[in-house]
């Protein structure tokens, strides 16, 4: 790609130069910002056959897309004659608050005409009035990961990361002649849309091998691995026909259950006794570990209970019930304590824990986890629940064999998994790179590109 004859500094260090007939401005000299839906309560948000619905951004279609989709709006209660910001087309839209600083800032825009329309609460406006401007060049280059950092490390905070708008209408900004602007647009239009369209098919592989990986666990705990061998009905119909020499018993058959008593988030230090928390099932291990990544200090342990290798430990709550009963099981041969929220499970030795968790993780007990799900807004599960599922077990060293086969397969497909993975944030980064290299005239975009 070409580059453009002369340039001159940007007065940002992190910009460098840009090309010499470029302007230098900020956002403040391009338009005004406004605010998203204020004086609205929880239940506004939720009644769903209200008459006076409305629809507005949400958070989610800003976060997630270049350009507003019209397909994701969500609605809130908005009686006639309210005093509230509608959106127009051709508005840039902000993220101004975030639990990450690389979300925060995130711009988005709507291409669209539409006859009302709001923006969510945690969102600001951008209505360009600078008729020099065109406004999705501007949304381009508030994309591009250059802006994205200099907006982003604005944020203040610490749970929450919250970016003011005195900031955000500070942000530097270089904007070449129209008839320009409009050429990066339909150049990085034509090639993100490229590169999304690789994205979404790997994303597309990654659930099917996921697909594939359920489905293979759950036809090997409830089958076997013999396709040959005799098979008898099962008498529980989310099971179907097992092996004739398998047996079918109900978790009280596993072994002894209990429970972990609350670690506060607080308590968590670097060093320590090593320990596990309940939202570390969901988000740091999968199946099987080995030594945890959090530590408590002695006075947190009197509290709480301790395990040793073999122990099952599944999650007792959940948002909804395809979240509760997740299984993982130590493997490590030193004593880890467990924070509240999680059941455990202690097997007998007649059972392999790995099986176990695999079973567990499995469809045919997903299904009977939720069937025993309680709870609206939380879901539980409870150690009785699991006491009275059904389970299939074949002899111990048919468990042997099936965990030596799964952890083979699965491994295989989990490093094809994060291998499209690996691809799939490489992509991510080659498109913020080009757009950066683009819209700050690092590189000349021209009409038979």
């Amino acid at each position: 790609m070409k580059q453009y004859p002369s340039y001159k500094d940007s007065g940002v260090e992190w910009i460098g130069d840009i090309p010499i007939h470029w302007d230098v401005m900020r956002l403040r000299n391009i338009g005004f910002l406004y605010g998203g839906i204020s004086g609205k309560s929880g239940d506004d948000f939720k009644q769903d056959d209200h008459p006076h619905n409305k629809p507005y951004i949400p958070f989610t279609n800003i976060a997630n897309n270049t350009y507003i989709s019209k397909n994701h709006f969500h609605f809130v209660v908005m009686e006639n004659g309210v005093n509230q910001n509608l959106v127009k087309k051709f508005d840039l839209f902000f993220l101004m608050s975030s639990e990450t600083q690389e979300d925060l800032g995130k711009s988005c825009i709507l291409i669209d005409d539409v006859d009302e329309l709001y923006l969510n609460s945690f969102c600001k406006g951008l209505r360009i009035t600078d008729t020099k401007t065109y406004p999705l060049f501007l949304n381009y280059q508030l994309l591009g990961h250059t802006h994205k950092v200099l907006i982003s490390v604005e944020g203040r905070g610490f749970t929450r990361i919250n970016l003011r708008g005195s900031r955000l209408i500070d942000t530097p900004v270089f904007i070449p002649p129209l008839p320009e602007q409009h050429q990066i647009v339909s150049f990085l239009d034509y090639k993100t849309s490229l590169i999304d369209k690789l994205i979404e098919t790997k994303k597309r592989k990654i659930e099917l091998l996921k697909e594939y990986r359920t489905s293979l666990i759950n036809q090997v705990v409830t089958k076997g691995l013999n396709p040959n061998v005799e098979m008898k009905d099962s008498g529980v119909e989310w099971i179907g026909d097992i092996p004739s020499h398998w047996e079918i018993h109900t978790g009280s058959y596993l072994g002894d259950y209990s429970k972990g008593n609350g670690i506060k988030k607080d308590e968590v230090t670097e060093s320590g006794l090593p320990c596990v928390r309940y939202g570390e099932i969901y988000t740091v291990y999968d199946l099987k570990f080995y030594q945890t990544k959090s530590f408590i200090n002695e006075e947190t342990s009197i509290k709480s209970n301790s395990v040793g290798y073999g122990t099952l430990m599944m999650t007792g709550s959940g948002e909804t019930p395809e979240d509760i009963g997740k299984c993982i099981v130590y493997l490590g041969h030193n004593t880890i304590w467990v924070g509240g929220d999680i059941i455990i499970l202690k097997p007998y030795d007649k059972n392999n824990p790995l099986f176990l968790s695999y079973l567990i993780n499995s469809e045919c007990i997903r299904v009977q986890r939720q069937i025993s799900s309680k709870g609206e807004i939380i879901v539980h599960i409870y150690s009785k629940n699991f006491k009275e599922m059904k389970f299939t077990i074949p002899p111990l060293p048919e468990q042997h064999q099936i965990v030596t086969y799964l952890d083979e397969k699965t491994s295989t497909i989990d490093k094809e998994i994060g291998m499209e993975e690996r691809k799939i944030e490489l992509l991510k980064e080659y498109r913020q790179s080009l757009i950066s290299e683009v819209v700050t005239g690092k590189i000349k975009v021209t009409s038979d590109e």
